[in-house]
């Protein structure tokens, strides 16, 4: 176990960075397929190919994800993810082709470096080259390179955010896991004992809640701004349980309790919340579905917090890290 997504047998994890604009995108791959769902929560959602997870729809298998920055221009990653795929002779059959399947979502980042970069299909490619098996990287990484979080009193106030895994071993080889990228409005908090990580800069430099932002006549319609828009928490919940469609989806939908445990407020209108499940089947064991949905809220919140955590300063937006540092 190396408390990452690829603990989960037939994950595959690869980023690409780009620290000078401030953006980037993340490719997880399932070569050999993978049962998905998805749950869009959030108001302000950048999707693609999520109506063909509903549980009544026809495809069963995935088989990849794109996370990327660049807002809505950074769906096109997930075409150099599906071109990766299509050489490797993976995808959905239809009749004399293959078709990969690959859905994806964006965070919106183009305020944080150059906003002119646009992530296409060479970067969604050249991700999904770089996937392999070993412990994910996070921090300020991949789709988190130009995440923030904490912008209730606007952009400028904002911390660093980024891409987190956590993962948990259920026993007898069962395994489930999360990666997270966190681009909230809100503040972060520590899922165990609810202590703030990372908010809005005070006057004293210092991360302030959120929730006591937007519940104070001080700030007022300031909390609402245009500044406030283009924000989102997204991500996948893995595990290598055999799972039905209607299964995953519920385990996306489970994974927006995380969201709530780790940042407050949760699901604004300026989020696009959306996370993703991938199950790739390898182990049978219907009995422990319960309790795959009872733990997911709680590692998709360690994801989450674990992004703060370890994400480092980018184009004057302070990190968790320095600001603890600076207090040594």
């Amino acid at each position: 176990m190396n408390g990452t997504l690829t603990d989960v047998t037939g994950i595959q994890v690869g980023h690409v960075t780009d620290s000078v604009s401030g953006t980037g995108c993340t490719a997880i791959i399932a070569i050999g397929g993978a049962t998905a769902g998805v749950d869009v929560r959030g108001s302000a959602p950048g999707t693609r190919e999520t109506d063909l997870l509903r549980a009544h729809n026809t495809v069963t298998q995935i088989h990849g994800i794109c996370l990327s920055g660049g807002s809505a221009f950074g769906l096109a990653s997930a075409s150099g993810v599906m071109r990766f795929l299509e050489e490797q002779g993976v995808g959905h059959r239809v009749g004399d082709f293959l078709v990969p399947i690959v859905p994806g979502a964006i965070i919106f980042d183009l305020g944080v470096g150059n906003g002119s970069v646009r992530l296409g299909d060479a970067a969604g490619y050249q991700a999904a080259q770089k996937a392999d098996s070993s412990s994910v990287e996070i921090g300020s990484v991949g789709a988190g390179t130009g995440a923030t979080v904490g912008k209730a009193l606007g952009r400028d106030k904002a911390m660093k955010g980024g891409i987190g895994c956590s993962s948990l071993d259920l026993g007898g080889g069962l395994v489930l896991a999360a990666l997270s990228v966190v681009n909230a409005v809100g503040s972060v908090h520590d899922p165990s004992n609810g202590s703030l990580l990372a908010g809005p800069l005070g006057p004293n430099g210092q991360p302030l809640s959120a929730i006591d932002i937007y519940g104070s006549s001080r700030y007022g319609a300031q909390t609402f701004g245009s500044d406030a828009l283009g924000n989102t928490t997204i991500g996948v919940v893995a595990t290598n349980a055999r799972l039905q469609k209607p299964q995953a989806e519920r385990i996306a939908a489970l994974a927006h309790d995380g969201i709530a445990l780790a940042v407050r407020p949760a699901h604004t209108l300026h989020d696009g919340d959306t996370y993703f499940t991938m199950a790739t089947g390898q182990i049978d064991a219907p009995d422990e579905f319960p309790r795959i949905i009872a733990l997911t809220p709680s590692v998709v919140a360690d994801s989450i917090a674990n992004a703060v955590r370890t994400a480092t300063g980018i184009h004057g937006y302070h990190s968790m890290k320095e600001l603890h540092d600076h207090e040594q």
